[in-house]
């Protein structure tokens, strides 16, 4: 009984801590006899006491890293403040633990070179509008840099840019005179087109009044016309009727007076009265005589 507790006791202490459980996204670097010997993926595994160890413990999930600002000096001499966020990922437990000593503390130090390596080809304004050029070119230059170390760098950010406090003031004087202009000119457009609506408002105005006087003129034109139309079938209608009673000689001589006596109202300068009123052909020719007196 006592060999029996003896030999569950070794079992114990020497075949269970050597059971290693993986866990998901999670890589071991196995060493054996002091030499890598394999890595580990996720699940159950076996070592053997006293020959191997586990040298690394790895995660595969991709990493962030927000590094402190940098000083940094642009192509015109200007120095400012960059920090910058890196996004990588571990794709080879075995580079990773045997490519560099403190692969972390590596990548913000060669962060840290690109970065003032790329600014240093940028004046002030190109480095503050292009940020997206910035990222492009460290990612690139990082990821084939670390390839070594068994890092895949996925993107890299540039959180801040920080300028001198006089570079500051100035580009805030800046802005709002930019914004001073921008103001005044979207002032004058809305007066300009203010101006522009009372004036066609006042030119279609004037042609309503025009045509509007226009067309009462037209229709009083045309009420003149046809009342003296009127006058005139009235009269002609009054001869016919006249005519077909056929009225005698003293009547003739009424309306004859009648007739003369309108013409004298003119601007008739000579009348002439014939001597038999009752001639109607008389009366006719006398007429003519004044209206060739007038012309």
């Amino acid at each position: 009984m006592t060999i029996l507790i003896i030999i569950l006791v070794i079992i114990g202490v020497l075949v269970i801590p050597n059971i290693k459980i993986v866990p998901q996204a999670k890589a071991y670097v196995v060493e054996r006899i002091g030499s890598y010997f394999e890595t580990w993926g996720n699940g159950l595994h076996v070592k053997i006491p006293f020959l191997d160890r586990v040298a690394n413990q790895v995660t595969l999930k991709e990493i962030v890293k927000d590094f402190a600002p940098q000083p940094v000096i642009t192509k015109d001499n200007v120095t400012m403040q960059i920090d910058t966020v890196v996004y990588f990922q571990i794709t080879d437990p075995k580079l990773y633990t045997y490519g560099v000593e403190n692969p972390i503390n590596a990548i913000e130090n060669l962060t840290a070179t690109t970065l003032r390596n790329i600014i240093g080809e940028l004046e002030l304004d190109q480095t503050l509008t292009s940020r997206d050029i910035i990222n492009a070119k460290m990612r690139s230059i990082l990821d084939e840099a670390t390839d070594p170390w068994g890092i895949k760098v996925n993107r890299v950010e540039v959180k801040n840019i920080i300028p001198p406090r006089d570079i500051q003031d100035a580009m805030e004087k800046q802005m709002r005179a930019e914004r001073e202009r921008r103001e005044s000119i979207l002032k004058a457009e809305g007066e300009k087109k203010s101006a522009i609506l009372i004036a066609e408002g006042e030119k279609e105005s004037a042609i309503l009044r025009a045509e509007a006087k226009k067309e009462a003129q037209i229709k009083e034109a045309e009420g003149e016309a046809e009342a003296l139309l009127k006058i005139k079938t009235a009269e002609a209608q009054g001869i016919r009727m006249i005519m077909s009673v056929k009225p005698d000689e003293k009547i003739i001589t009424m309306k004859s007076l009648d007739a003369l006596e309108k013409v004298a109202n003119g601007q008739a300068t000579k009348i002439i009265v014939p001597s038999d009123l009752q001639n109607i052909a008389t009366i006719g020719t006398t007429i003519k005589e004044m209206i060739k007196d007038e012309k």
